[in-house]
Order: C-alpha cells, then sequence, then structure tokens
C-alpha cells in the first residue's frame, strides 16, 4: 500500500541515480563540475543501461510492521468509521478521515466542516508530513464574530487525494449515516445545556425539542448536515467552497466567495527534535508542537523522569518548562507563510540544555503579566489511527471553543479561530488576509530508528502542550503503561497557580507554596484536561496497544490483520 507522495519521491530518486551515474561516466568530469546541474534528459539506451536490474538493487532495511490496525478517537462512533474503512481495504489516512467526519457529527460542538485542523502523516523509514487546514483570514479581515474561512473540508480531501486508497465516498458515508441518525452522548447533551444561552436555538429544534436541550439517548437526526455531507461526498469537496454550501457561507457576515475559493492548505515541514533516544515529530509553527519538544528536552535534561511522579520537583519542573515554552509562542511564534520562526534553536538540545539551568529547585522564574493567557474551554478532538503498514496519522480538528462562534448554517456550526489571534503581542502573530493564528492544537508521532511507534493528541485548549509533555514523559519510562500515563493526574500552570486534577499530598503542596506558587486549585470543568486519543505499536510483538480516556466518551480499537 504506497502512497502517491512516496512513488514521486521514488520516481525522482531514480532519475537522480541515472543523471549522476551518466557524469562519471563522461571520464572527465572535476569535482567541481559534479555540484552542476546534471543533464536532464539522457537518452533512452543510456537511461536503460544504466538503471541498475532489480536483482541488484540494495534492499531496502527491514522494519517491523504490525499485525493489526486500530483506530483512537474521543467517540465510539468515531472509531467505527475509520475501522469500517480500515477493515474494508483503506488506509490509515482514509480511516482518519472517516473518522473526523463522524465525529464532528456526533460532537458538533468540538469540531466540523465549518471549522479546521492540522494532521501529521508517518510511513515506516520515510519522514513525516504536515497539513494545517487550519482557518484563515478572510479578505476583509476579521469579522466581529471571529469567524475564519474553514480548510476541515480542504484539508481532508488533499489528505485523501495524497495519501488515500480507498474510494471518497467511503470515507463519507460513514458521516452521512450519523447525520440521518445517531445517539446523543451524555458529553452532547451537557453541551447543548450548558451553551444554550449563546446559541441561536430557535434554529436548532434537532438540539433543544420544544427549546430543552435533547436528552442522553435520544436519537438524533441531523438533516441539513446530512444533505451538506452529501454534497461534500458527490462534488468532492467542491460544494463547500464554491457550490450550494459556498454560496450560503458566503452570505454570512465576514466571509465572502473569494476566501472561500482562495483557501489552500498549509505545508511547512513538521518540527522534529530528539527526547529520551525516539524522534519527536509536532505540527510547524504557528502551532506548538516545537515546544512540546522544547519542555521534553529541558525535562531530560534536568533528570526530571528520574523523579517520582507528582512530587514537588516533577511537578515544578514542568511547570517552568511550560512558563519557558510558552514566553517563546507569545513572542516567536506566527505562520510561517507570513514571518521568519526560528523553529531550529527551539528544538536544539544545546541551548535547552541552557534554559533548563535557568530554572532553581527553590523559586518561580518571572512571570510575564503580559503574556497571561487562560483559556478555559476545553476545546477540540483528537483522532490517532495506525494501519497494518504502520503508518501512523495524528489528527487535531477544532472549532476552536466549544460551538465555534455559535453561528449556524446549512446544518453546521462556523468556528471562532480568529479570535487566537489574540494570543501574544507581536507582530508574529497579527492578522491579515490569508493568514493562521497561533493556537493550541498539537498532534504529535513519536518515532524510533525504524520509523513511527506513538500517534498521540487531545483536546483541551491551551492545556494541550503542558498535558502532552506531561503523558509523553511518562510513556517513554521503562516498562510505562500506555493506559496508566494516559489516566495519570494532570496539571497545568496558569499565572502562578496550579490546576491540579487531583489534590496533591501534603507535603507535596506545603513544598509547591513553599517555592512560590500562590494557589493550588481545582480543574474548573472534568472535560478541562481534554481526552488523550493514543495508539502505540508493540515492535516486539507485533502489535497495536491504545487506551481509552476516562475524562471523555473516548475509545480505541485494535483488530488483528487477517
Amino acid at each position: 500500500m504506497q502512497v502517491k507522495r512516496r512513488n514521486q519521491r521514488q520516481s525522482s530518486l531514480i532519475f537522480t541515480f541515472t543523471a549522476t551515474v551518466l557524469l562519471l561516466l563522461s571520464g572527465c568530469v572535476s569535482e567541481e563540475e559534479t555540484d552542476q546541474q546534471p543533464e536532464p534528459n539522457p537518452s533512452e539506451d543510456e537511461s536503460e543501461r544504466l538503471i541498475p536490474p532489480e536483482n541488484e538493487e540494495e534492499p531496502e532495511p527491514e522494519t517491523d510492521v504490525p499485525e493489526a490496525y486500530g483506530v483512537s478517537a474521543g467517540h465510539p462512533d468515531a472509531v467505527e468509521a475509520g475501522m469500517t474503512v480500515l477493515e474494508n481495504g483503506g488506509n490509515a489516512v482514509d480511516a482518519a478521515v472517516a473518522a473526523a467526519y463522524a465525529i464532528s457529527v456526533v460532537e458538533p460542538f468540538a469540531s466540523g466542516i465549518g471549522g479546521g485542523g492540522v494532521t501529521l502523516v508517518q510511513e515506516q523509514g520515510q519522514d513525516p508530513e504536515a497539513y494545517d487546514y487550519r482557518e484563515v483570514v478572510p479578505e476583509g479581515g476579521i469579522p466581529s464574530s471571529d469567524i475564519g474561512v474553514p480548510g476541515f473540508v480542504a484539508g481532508t480531501k488533499e489528505l485523501h487525494d495524497d495519501y488515500g486508497t480507498a474510494d471518497w465516498e467511503t470515507v463519507i458515508d460513514p458521516a452521512i449515516d450519523l447525520a440521518e441518525s445517531s445517539e446523543v452522548s451524555a458529553t452532547l447533551a451537557q453541551q447543548l445545556q450548558s451553551a444554550q444561552d449563546r446559541l441561536p436555538v430557535e434554529q436548532l429544534e434537532h438540539f433543544y425539542p420544544d427549546g430543552t436541550a435533547i436528552e442522553a439517548g435520544a436519537t438524533l437526526e441531523q438533516p441539513a448536515l446530512a444533505e451538506a455531507l452529501r454534497d461534500i461526498r458527490d462534488s468532492e469537496g467542491a460544494s463547500f467552497y464554491e457550490g450550494d454550501t459556498g454560496e450560503a457561507l458566503a452570505a454570512i457576515q465576514g466571509l465572502d466567495g473569494d476566501s472561500l475559493a482562495d483557501f489552500r492548505v498549509g505545508r511547512h515541514a513538521p518540527v522534529t527534535g530528539e527526547f529520551a533516544g525516539y524522534e519527536v515529530t509536532g505540527a510547524p509553527p504557528p502551532l506548538p508542537g516545537a515546544s512540546v519538544i522544547q519542555m521534553l528536552q529541558i525535562l531530560e535534561e534536568r533528570g526530571t523522569l528520574e523523579e517520582e511522579r507528582n512530587s514537588t520537583p516533577f511537578v515544578h519542573d514542568i511547570a517552568m518548562s511550560w512558563r519557558i515554552a510558552q514566553a517563546f509562542i507569545y513572542t516567536d511564534f506566527g505562520d510561517l507563510s507570513f514571518v521568519d520562526v526560528p523553529v531550529d534553536s527551539f528544538v536544539d538540545r544545546e541551548q535547552n540544555a541552557a534554559l533548563a539551568e535557568e530554572i532553581s529547585g527553590d523559586s518561580l522564574l518571572p512571570e510575564d503579566e503580559e503574556r497571561s493567557y487562560d483559556d478555559s474551554d476545553p476545546n477540540t478532538t483528537h483522532i490517532t489511527v495506525i494501519d497494518d503498514n504502520g503508518t501512523v496519522v495524528s489528527m487535531t480538528n477544532t472549532l476552536t471553543n466549544f460551538f465555534g462562534s455559535g453561528v449556524y448554517t446549512e446544518g453546521f456550526f462556523l468556528n471562532n479561530q480568529m479570535s487566537r489571534f489574540d494570543i501574544g503581542q507581536t507582530e508574529q502573530n497579527e492578522p491579515e488576509p490569508g493568514r493562521r493564528s497561533v493556537t493550541w492544537s498539537s498532534p504529535m508521532i513519536v518515532a524510533d530508528e525504524e520509523g513511527p511507534v506513538l500517534g498521540i493528541g487531545s483536546p483541551g485548549g491551551e492545556r494541550i502542550p503542558i498535558m502532552l509533555t506531561q503523558v509523553i514523559a511518562d510513556w517513554v519510562q521503562e516498562d510505562s503503561d500506555l493506559e496508566a500515563v494516559v489516566e495519570a493526574d494532570r496539571f497545568h500552570l496558569t499565572d502562578n497557580a496550579l490546576v491540579m486534577e487531583s489534590a496533591p499530598e501534603a507535603d507535596v503542596r506545603e513544598g509547591l507554596l513553599n517555592i512560590g506558587y500562590n494557589e493550588i486549585r481545582e480543574a474548573p470543568t472534568p472535560l478541562y484536561f481534554g481526552s488523550v486519543q493514543a495508539l502505540m505499536i508493540d515492535r516486539e510483538n507485533d502489535d497495536i496497544s491504545g487506551a481509552a480516556d476516562p475524562r471523555r466518551d473516548a475509545d480505541w480499537r485494535v483488530e488483528p490483520r487477517d
């Protein structure tokens, strides 16, 4: 199951090999001349003669691939949609796209076609790739609603075009079925109830029958969304930007037809860095993948991994590593299509070793009050897929806040991603048409010397980077159990206060307060600390394992390869 992009790379390598050998055979090529552009069109006879026979080519290094495939997502229906695609011959990208559309139907508060997302893809033995299809500033600037040009449909279609092997219809159909009829989860019922005051209830009779939020367990029918999804399926996504749905979107204040038609997926190299013998990959700026890697390297330098989990030094080191990383996000991060970002410096081990020395075990690093930002909305959703070729997909999609802007059209809610231009106080994150904002979505992939072994991500707003740092730092420990590290208590630093999922032991609490933390408090909502969706490859057993985060409706499933 080879993807189109790999085939293109292989063709390029064959051409380069052929042209280089021709130059060497000329017998009079100087060392200086070999640096020049080779002749682009060797004769047909020479090309055939110079390409080594198949049986003489160097064999590719063997890589253990799992004898299984699996999906982890924030809702069982999304897991089922992805697994159905895998069971019918689709690959990891096909399954991730199917799961993404499915979960947008059953969790319309967290993600959807009115929003955007970011995805990492890595095959065994190959370099990772990143797709940033988050929303961009419309041609007319940011509207009062903070709605950006949605990128979900364009991004998932480009992913499928580049990697998919299943038919487009196959990956969209499960979502259409769910839009026609699905069961209301407890989380959806709760979110509809809590958001009722800011949603256009008069347009949402299916969510608010008789003006009251629909109850958990009830059957939900979303005919307008089903119709929009059918149009996306039948037009291969074009209808969303230039068809009937596109016309409806262009009529919304702040959006316009040109902005919709001109939307392009962001393509920049993902960020990679070393940690604990692994290569960790994150989404490029303006997303905080580099920040997670930076924090992990700081922790490794400080020896934090040797400390007891939830001990005073463990909590303090992670909190201060976040303070350091957050400062860089606020001053240096921005859209790579518009500004320069010193990405390599954030994942440079020597620089991060120097930053680690700035952390004192008995005091707090100074806080810049202007950088204070507390996003308590536990937004977004994450999907991880691994297929039986070992390809890992790590995908985070969002409407930004729950239910986004609250604006509803054609069966779906529209994002409020443009509010994220409030992050930072520099020109690195200033809005202009076509630009993407700094924000917190952070899908990650961890690889060993053979290729990817862990896909991971989470919802949770501003807490996503520090939560993933905690989970990955736990996971690399010897004999670590994925389920145990996903379930472990989490914490977050906001201002000089620690928000902790469970109250610390008395001696830990006293130690943290003595260091200088002014408050240790509980999370404002049970959903505050997200829902980690992770799958890992067990190379020794050629298997895949996962973990169901108990904080939401998360689920995962793995099946053996036939």
